[in-house]
């Protein structure tokens, strides 16, 4: 007796070449802008160095005053990029459980036992709104799960999901109720991108849009799993040794009292950016060539990425703050200081 034949099974498809990744990448920017460009008007600079680091998996620090959309843009962000979205609101009560989760005494049929109920940390993308309004042992929580990507509770360790990033908001340090970040947390910011007021075209059509009818949903463009492959890409980006040592030097350059520090960093520093600073330079400059459709870093792709990458790893004195001196400005002298390769 014969068996009936079973019917042909569909064949699996194949995974991405990364030219297909890259193409994908490429056409899908314009997408990202236009999709974007439903809830927030103006902001290029700012929504531009954000995509960067998601698209190089770092995290990101977004400063400026209350009331400029911040929360707002990286809600929309996740929605772009369908990822399971949190919200933490940073207030001076908050405890670092609040943030990572609990062990909590619950009954089951086996009696009493500890359960772990995960915190709002264990998400895709993770706002921590006004991260410096609480204090720093609660700030501290996230040091962990922003390096390592894991959750230690009660002595046992709780993976995030990938891909995983933190977008923090923070309030100029000269505002009411602010904490200083700490330069551990600090540094395991990718960039610290600077939000600003609008001109006051852009600012007008802010109001007559949110004085008017709900916007267009967002539409999802991409996936977690789309984001992670763009992390692979990124890091196959080629970049010459060259422009990897003066991403090095521009960091040294910064750290006071060394060989390589010109005057102005011995008068204005009191502590320079660390070995995390040209890393996460070289890799925004890979970001940046790849989103730019080329297959090769540029000195500019360095330079250019300079200010959100440095501003925070920088710690001026109380002489620089005296004489009127920003961030920025010393910054901007490095960049005059240190000799750049010839431009490829």
């Amino acid at each position: 007796m014969s068996h009936p034949t079973p019917p042909p099974q569909p064949a699996a498809a194949a995974p991405a070449t990364d030219r297909e990744v890259f193409d994908r990448l490429l056409a899908g920017r314009p997408r990202i802008e236009a999709e974007l460009a439903k809830t927030i008007i103006g902001q290029r600079e700012v929504i531009d160095q954000i995509l960067l680091a998601l698209v190089a998996g770092g995290h990101c620090l977004i400063t400026g005053a209350p009331g400029l959309a911040k929360t707002l843009l990286v809600k929309s962000i996740a929605q772009v990029f369908h990822l399971k979205f949190a919200r933490i609101q940073f207030t001076p009560d908050l405890m670092p459980a609040d943030i990572t989760g609990t062990e909590i005494l619950q009954e089951t049929d086996g009696g009493r036992r500890m359960t772990f109920v995960p915190g709002p940390i264990f998400a895709n993308l993770v706002l921590a709104d006004e991260i410096n309004r609480t204090p720093p042992k609660t700030q501290a929580a996230l040091l962990e799960a922003m390096q390592e990507h894991q959750v230690t509770a009660a002595g046992v360790r709780h993976t995030l999901a990938e891909p995983f990033f933190v977008l923090a908001t923070q309030n100029p340090i000269e505002m009411e109720g602010t904490y200083p970040l700490p330069e551990a947390q600090l540094d395991r910011f990718m960039f610290n991108v600077v939000m600003d007021y609008l001109p006051e075209s852009d600012e007008v059509q802010v109001i007559t849009r949110t004085t008017a009818g709900k916007p267009a949903p967002i539409e999802a463009l991409f996936t977690g799993e789309d984001i992670q492959r763009f992390h692979g890409l990124v890091r196959q980006v080629p970049i010459a040794e060259e422009l990897v040592r003066y991403a090095v030097q521009l960091a040294a350059a910064s750290r006071p009292k060394q060989a390589t520090a010109p005057a102005f960093v011995n008068d204005w520093v009191s502590w320079g950016a660390g070995t995390r600073a040209p890393q996460f330079l070289v890799l925004g400059a890979k970001a940046r060539a790849l989103l730019a459709g080329r297959a090769h870093v540029t000195v500019e792709d360095l330079q250019k990425l300079a200010l959100p990458t440095l501003r925070h790893r920088i710690l001026l004195n109380y002489r620089a703050e005296a004489e009127g001196i920003r961030v920025e400005d010393v910054i901007r002298k490095l960049l005059e200081t240190v000799k750049a390769p010839l431009a490829n």
